[in-house]
């Protein structure tokens, strides 16, 4: 199953949506498609979509993935990465009014450095993305919050 999650942002981000429509159409993705939507409208027959659903719901169907498309969201990242899950990183941008800023672009661009995720800056390109991710071995994500909290707490007792 392919997975798409384009959070809880209330600016609609159709984009990921309409591409992989598109790859359903030209016969490159033929498995069941789950998207988690947000307030973005889209319907399509061949596209299981919901709206929101809370957490659990969420970590279930991230374990029933066999690939995560998602918006790039810190969050939803590390939980995909956290487990061994392959993702492919689409940025909400600004310039199409799916953000407020392009700090998503910016995010995705070090996890893709890392080589946790595959990137996909323009949908045209989903096809191609595909094709990687079948063969993509992610790097395994490890967290620097027990080193950040470390440093902190040295600090703090310094003080």
């Amino acid at each position: 199953m392919i997975l798409i999650l384009l959070g809880t942002q209330d600016k609609p981000f159709p984009r990921i949506l309409t591409a992989v429509k598109n790859q359903i159409k030209k016969g490159n993705i033929k498995g069941k498609v789950v998207a988690q939507i947000g307030c973005t409208e889209f319907s399509d027959d061949k596209i299981e979509t919901f709206d929101f659903a809370p957490k659990e719901k969420i970590e279930e169907l991230i374990d029933k993935a066999s690939v995560v498309i998602t918006h790039g969201g810190v969050g939803v990242i590390i939980e995909c990465l956290n487990k061994n899950k392959k993702v492919i990183v689409v940025p909400r941008l600004k310039k199409y009014k799916e953000h407020t800023n392009d700090h998503q672009l910016q995010i995705t661009k070090e996890f893709a450095l890392k080589k946790y995720v595959l990137p996909l800056y323009d949908t045209k390109n989903l096809g191609n993305v595909l094709k990687k991710i079948k063969d993509f071995k992610p790097v395994k994500y490890e967290s620097n919050a027990d080193n950040f909290k470390n440093r902190i707490k040295e600090y703090i007792n310094k003080i």
